[in-house]
């Protein structure tokens, strides 16, 4: 799980950069998005996106993989300035959990 925590006033332009451009340069490489959410309630300004992963070493290879790509480091500089606040977080699975 990623989230993101981005400068007040922002997210409408976040949204739109990931919409039109960002998550089609990730998808490709990271695979399987789980969902891609902002918060109504709680901390405001908050994106929280979540990608299945077959393993930790799955992730760490997607994961230098879409770094070394040229569209996503062309990219960055796009929507890094807009983020105040990164935080991943591994998920473990529960074994009754819907995957």
């Amino acid at each position: 799980m990623r989230s993101y925590v981005l400068v007040p006033g922002k997210l409408p332009e976040f949204m739109r950069l990931m919409g039109d451009e960002g998550i089609a340069i990730e998808q490709p490489v990271l695979g399987r998005l789980l969902g891609f959410y902002t918060t109504e309630i709680g901390a405001i300004n908050k994106v929280i996106h979540l990608w299945g992963y077959e393993s930790f070493e799955d992730r760490q290879q997607r994961r230098a993989a879409l770094a070394a790509l040229g569209t996503w480091i062309a990219f960055v500089p796009k929507v890094l300035p807009l983020i105040r606040e990164m935080n991943n977080e591994i998920l473990n699975p529960a074994p009754f959990s819907p995957q």
